[in-house]
């Protein structure tokens, strides 16, 4: 991958997707994990498998090296070695397949590069430097977080119920002032556990737009 060119961000639906993990260490355990929490199916290869990653409720794994091909039939895989040139086979074995590889701390051996993510609920924020710097996403990553309380979960899934709803009875969604709901105080009504009055305020405002 060219380190300068744009890229274009996306979020994957990896639900019961094949997804390969090359490494089994200390930040291999945390690319499986992430993969997991995304409910996709998750092999390991690693000529030592950590017990971090064995102890991976889901994950399946092998100990041995890995092996030129061994990314074929898989939707994403994770290069997470401490082995610059089995990860550099890694990627080049998935341009080959056509299957989009990520190499750790290695943006010119990587068909993507993975953002700090912050989650509240179903709402993701994530922070991304192109794989420049990690370290600028992980620090600017938490900072956000700090910021994101749990109550944007539950606003986020009052927005979502609220639009199922209006749409269940018939109505488009699509010119409603959601807006000026959210501009509101409904995060304030939230914040001091006040969500059935939280709910009634977006509903005011969509009914008045």
């Amino acid at each position: 991958m060219a380190v300068d060119t744009p890229q274009y961000p996306v979020n994957l639906v990896l639900d019961d997707q094949p997804c390969l993990v090359v490494g089994a260490g200390r930040i291999a355990a945390r690319k499986a994990e992430g993969l997991l929490a995304c409910g996709a199916r998750v092999h390991v290869i690693a000529a030592q498998v950590d017990s971090q990653v064995r102890s991976l409720e889901g994950v399946s794994w092998e100990e041995r090296p890995y092996r030129r091909g061994d990314v074929a039939g898989y939707r994403l895989v994770v290069a997470a070695t401490d082995d610059p040139a089995v990860n550099r086979a890694v990627y080049e074995d998935g341009e080959a397949e056509g299957v989009w590889v990520n190499s750790a701390d290695d943006p010119a051996s990587c068909a993507f590069t993975l953002p700090s993510v912050i989650r509240q609920g179903a709402v993701m924020v994530t922070v991304s430097t192109g794989g420049r710097s990690p370290a600028l996403s992980a620090w600017l990553g938490a900072r956000l977080a700090a910021q994101l309380g749990p109550e944007y979960g539950v606003l986020g899934e009052l927005l979502s119920t609220e639009r199922e709803r209006l749409r269940a009875a018939g109505r488009s969604t699509e010119g409603l002032d959601w807006q000026k709901a959210l501009d509101s105080d409904m995060l304030d009504l939230i914040r001091s556990g006040q969500v059935d009055r939280a709910r009634e305020r977006l509903q005011a405002c969509l009914s008045s737009s």
